[in-house]
């Protein structure tokens, strides 16, 4: 049996130091955790311009203190306005155009802290059949308390965490929103999700299988220790791109490809999955065509390899993440589709194989 393993650069492993478990929470004073998300929305709509301008935030967490005066609550807030702003300019760069933001969910967030047994604002209690939840009001300084249902196979874990966070060993960050009913969402650390719920895969043959992830399907190469192609797959769901396809259901197709693709992988003994690093590209790339940008601009390929790669560690297998470039537009690129007969994104999953491949021999 074997344990898996995260191999990636630094920007990638930052990404999956934790996952985000969801639950429905009842507040006995839900106008008052309202007013909070409320004031946090305020901020972060009002600090847009500004950072924009240049400001910092610590600048502007003296600026919005009157708003919202909890530091915690400020800087979470400052903090996701902040991302906003990045990721408009970043837009505007690619498009040549203005991007104009609009902030439409309603909700507050909390970043977790160690040294504050967990999280400052945001802390809970589990019990039998439910979990005892409290929200620090910032204007009064008192709880606000709260009753939040998780399946129950998440009590374990979270009694786990709830220990972990009293000895000050780790800490949580939480997310309360209102989309139709109050919810919480708690980031767990990865490896404590994973003690929990991953399963314990029997070793393979030392196979690698590279994913080349797309819009309309999925591609698998698996290849051994020496490079050699032993079978390639294509796991299909083009229907998703069709305009006006609803977006819950193109992704619950997507996520049901990948399942499939991993659970074949596993049959034929492969040990090692390759993905490549989305979290060292910094842009995304808009082409001429209406069709191809609404395709590109609707496809959360990112969500999909975190939930690829998270997938793929609780069954069991090591994930490999590589430097993406070169793996679609390339000489090499263009040679193997050549002298292999490969269509462009088979072509892509094999070079993906073949970087994690070399990986490998150079951890060795």
């Amino acid at each position: 049996m074997m344990r898996s393993k995260l191999i990636a650069s630094k920007e990638a492993i930052d990404n999956f130091q934790f996952i985000t478990i969801n639950g429905k929470v009842i507040f006995n004073e839900k106008e008052r955790v309202v007013r909070i998300a409320r004031a946090y929305s305020q901020v972060i709509k009002s600090a847009i311009k500004p950072l924009f301008d240049g400001k910092s935030v610590d600048e502007l967490t003296k600026e919005f203190y009157n708003v919202l005066p909890n530091y915690v609550y400020l800087e979470t807030a400052l903090k996701q306005a902040k991302t906003i702003v990045e990721g408009l300019l970043e837009r505007e760069e690619e498009r040549g155009e203005i991007i104009h933001s609009r902030i439409r969910k309603f909700w507050f967030g909390s970043r977790g802290n160690k040294s504050d047994k967990g999280n400052r604002n945001v802390k809970f209690h589990v019990l039998e059949n439910y979990v005892e939840v409290r929200v620090k009001d910032p204007w009064n300084k008192e709880w606000i308390y709260g009753k939040a249902y998780f399946g129950k196979e998440y009590l374990p874990l979270l009694k786990e965490l709830e220990d972990l966070s009293q000895r000050k060993e780790e800490g949580y960050g939480a997310v309360i929103s209102f989309k139709e009913k109050p919810m919480i969402h708690l980031q767990v650390p990865l490896w404590l999700y994973l003690k929990h719920f991953s399963s314990l895969k029997p070793a393979g043959y030392g196979l690698i299988a590279g994913f080349d992830l797309n819009s309309d399907r999925l591609n698998v190469v698996a290849i051994n220790k020496d490079g050699k192609v032993i079978t390639t797959r294509t796991f299909w769901y083009s229907d998703v791109t069709r305009p006006g396809f609803p977006k819950e259901k193109a992704r619950a197709l997507r996520l049901n490809a990948l399942s499939n693709a991993l659970e074949f992988l596993s049959r034929i003994g492969v040990d090692y999955v390759v993905f490549e690093d989305l979290f060292l590209v910094k842009k995304r790339k808009f082409t001429r065509s209406k069709g191809g940008n609404r395709k590109i601009s609707r496809f959360a390929k990112k969500q999909l390899l975190i939930h690829g790669v998270i997938k793929s560690l609780r069954l069991g297998f090591n994930v490999v993440l590589v430097n993406p470039k070169g793996t679609t537009n390339s000489e090499e690129h263009d040679r193997v589709m050549r002298e292999k007969g490969f269509d462009k994104h088979t072509a892509s999953a094999y070079l993906i194989a073949l970087k994690g491949l070399g990986m490998l021999n150079d951890i060795k």
